[in-house]
């Protein structure tokens, strides 16, 4: 296979990519849910896995800049992923505190005064929980953010660094503004997202729009538009479960009984939840295993060149 041909591929397969978030966004209603944001995940794995294949069939000169690149584009996925799990882990207190509830209230399925005061007081306990959770991931994402470069790179690159490295120029460079999308949208979803932080606004995405970045740009408006002005962890499941919760509070505190339909939304809506968040912490962790192979691989095919 030729070196454009290889390099040709690999821009096809990111804009396909990027194209079928945008439509499964869409057809998700611009909800940021939990099964988006798995397969924006899965996006980002698959593409650093052609990233690496492209660069061995290009059969660059050993020694050059375009190692330290391809290690510190991976090492900054790396980062950046890892500020993501810390945000998703935060997450366990939550659900657990709420699994408590609802083993409480199956224990327990007629309520007397004091049954009721007492599953009010961990509702509330519960609500606590997300508050922390919340002001906690929002401390990760003010201290770690800044140093993961999630900025779009606005320089417009010229045909002859495009070319540099058999086309290895060109393939980073779009490689990096596609992952920072990618990661912008996962660490506003898994995260925080807050309006001061700039990640999901129109101004950013600059260096989305040359003419191989026309899907990326687009996927970029479509969830700035969905996102509009809201900020904290913009998972929808996460949203459902309080929302659920504070829904079975009120109805406890103002009758003292349970509706079984909402018991069952609250307990449908805090297992999508667990399952989603263990979902992603697995393949966050299958990632890191993969960027660690993908830099040992080009290491050993270097040093046998």
């Amino acid at each position: 296979m030729s070196h454009s041909s290889s390099v040709s591929g690999f821009y096809s397969f990111l804009a396909r990519e990027v194209d079928n978030l945008d439509h499964l966004y869409l057809s998700h209603n611009m909800i940021m849910s939990i099964n988006f944001l798995q397969h924006v995940l899965s996006s980002l794995r698959s593409l650093h896995s052609h990233l690496t294949l492209v660069v061995q069939k290009l059969h660059l000169p050993v020694g050059e800049k375009w190692l330290d690149e391809y290690m510190d584009e991976t090492s900054r996925l790396w980062d950046a992923c890892h500020v993501i799990k810390s945000g998703v882990s935060s997450m366990e207190n939550y659900y657990s505190s709420a699994a408590n509830i609802l083993s409480l209230l199956r224990d327990h399925p007629v309520l007397n005064p004091q049954l009721s005061r007492q599953v009010i007081r961990a509702m509330k306990g519960c609500e606590r929980e997300m508050r922390g959770l919340e002001e906690e991931n929002r401390g990760i994402a003010e201290t770690r953010v800044e140093t993961l470069c999630l900025n779009f790179d606005e320089n417009v690159m010229g045909e002859s660094k495009m070319n540099r490295y058999n086309g290895f120029g060109g393939v980073l460079y779009a490689m990096r503004n596609v992952s920072t999308l990618l990661l912008v949208i996962l660490v506003s979803g898994l995260v925080y997202c807050w309006p001061e932080s700039g990640l999901l606004c129109e101004r950013t995405n600059s260096g989305l729009m040359g003419s191989r970045m026309g899907a990326a740009a687009a996927l970029h408006q479509r969830v700035v538009n969905g996102v509009g002005g809201d900020q904290g962890i913009l998972a929808h499941e996460l949203q459902e479960a309080r929302f659920s919760m504070n829904e079975l509070k009120m109805e406890i505190e103002e009758k003292m009984m349970i509706h079984d339909q909402k018991l069952e939304n609250l307990k449908a809506c805090f297992g999508v939840l667990q399952s989603g968040a263990e979902t992603i912490i697995g393949q966050l962790d299958d990632f890191f295993d993969e960027i660690v192979q993908g830099r040992k691989k080009l290491l050993d095919m270097c040093s046998h060149t």
